[in-house]
């Protein structure tokens, strides 16, 4: 892993954005980010699910975790040099992993943890809609455990944004509040 260079003075910001899959996560990010770019908001978004995906994972790391953490790290570097003090980390699980993130910037930071949720129903017609092929029932599964898991394990503090019946740009709006980002340039 890379060292982060002390480049700014203030500690790192992170907006976790975690949920289920179909949840609308990626969406609701990237709109997050374009409120946060509109009001002049200086921001980094990462994806998570992007970090680990390489098969076969390495032998002693069966589920990716280090890879994630390691890959995340090496981001931020880049990220800090330019001056970035603020991230926003989507993935499934990131609520239940803040201090893998902590550690990825530099082993300090302000974390604000948002799960959207939404109902089986919605869920299920979202994933339907988005996969086409042979993986619908194995995303629906794994959509469900993680739901089931989040709900067990989130900490106390977790915000929680439902995404039924809201559009992406009003659960955005939602999260951007609940950062805090939204008066901060």
């Amino acid at each position: 892993m890379g060292r982060v260079p002390d480049v700014t003075r203030e500690v790192p910001q992170v907006l976790l954005i975690g949920g289920r899959s179909g949840v609308g996560k990626t969406s609701t990010a990237h709109e997050v980010s374009a409120q946060l770019r509109a009001l002049g908001v200086a921001h980094c978004h990462v994806e998570g699910d992007v970090l680990d995906a390489a098969y076969p994972k390495p032998a002693d790391d069966p589920h990716g975790t280090r890879l994630t953490e390691a890959n995340l790290a090496a981001l931020w570097v880049n990220y800090a040099a330019a001056g970035h003090h603020r991230l926003i980390y989507v993935n499934t699980v990131s609520v239940l992993e803040p201090d893998l993130v902590v550690r990825a910037v530099g082993g300090r930071a302000s974390v604000t943890g948002v799960l959207l949720t939404a109902s089986d129903a919605g869920v299920h017609a979202r994933l339907r809609a988005r996969e086409t092929g042979s993986e619908l029932q194995a995303h629906l599964e794994r959509s469900r455990r993680a739901a089931v898991l989040l709900e067990q394990r989130a900490p106390a503090g977790t915000h929680r944004v439902s995404t039924d019946g809201r559009g992406v740009a009003e659960t955005a709006a939602v999260v951007v509040d609940l950062s805090g980002w939204r008066d901060q340039r």
